[in-house]
C-alpha cells in the first residue's frame, strides 16, 4: 500500500494512525534515504501515543526509551551500526521486552520484516512531499486496512 504525504500535517496524521493501532511487541521499521522523514514520522508517532516533550534523534545515542507512554516504546536509529551483529551487543532484546520498537534504518540492524508483528515503512521524496510504502506483517493484516 502506498500513502502520499505531501506535507507535515499529513504526516503527522500518518503517525497518529499507527500509533492508534500499536500493541506491545510491535515493530515500525522506517526505511528511506537521509531526509526522507524517518524520525518526523517517530516523533509524530510518540506524539500521538501522549509524549509531550522533546524527542531527540537517536542518531547518536542509538536507543532512546519512552517508558512512561502505553504501550512503552524503544526508539532506535540503527544507522551507525557498522554489522547486525552490534545489536546483541545494544542489548535490545532487554529493551523490547513489553514494548514497541520504532527502528530507523532497520536493514543496519539486519531488518525486522521477518517479524510477523512488523509494519514496515519505506519513505522516500515524491517532489516538496513524501510518499510512503507499507508492509504490515502478519499480525498487522486485521488491524492495518
Amino acid at each position: 500500500m502506498t500513502i502520499a504525504l505531501p506535507d507535515l500535517a499529513a504526516m503527522e496524521a500518518f503517525g497518529q494512525r499507527i500509533a492508534a493501532l500499536l500493541a506491545p511487541g510491535d515493530v515500525v521499521a522506517l526505511s528511506g534515504n537521509l531526509g526522507t522523514g524517518k524520525t518526523t514520522l517517530a516523533r509524530a508517532i510518540l506524539a500521538a501515543l501522549g509524549h509531550a516533550g522533546e524527542v531527540p534523534s537517536p542518531t547518536y545515542t542509538i536507543i532512546e526509551t519512552y517508558d512512561e507512554l502505553n504501550p512503552p516504546v524503544v526508539h532506535a536509529d540503527f544507522y551507525r551500526l557498522e554489522h547486525p551483529s552490534e545489536v546483541e551487543e545494544l542489548g535490545l532484546d532487554d529493551y523490547r521486552e513489553g514494548a514497541v520498537l520504532l527502528a530507523e534504518w532497520p536493514d543496519h540492524a539486519g531488518g525486522f520484516a521477518h517479524e510477523p508483528t512488523c509494519l514496515a515503512i519505506d519513505l522516500e521524496k515524491v517532489g516538496d512531499g513524501r510518499e510512503a510504502v507499507v508492509t504490515p506483517g502478519t499480525s498487522w493484516q486485521g488491524r492495518w486496512l
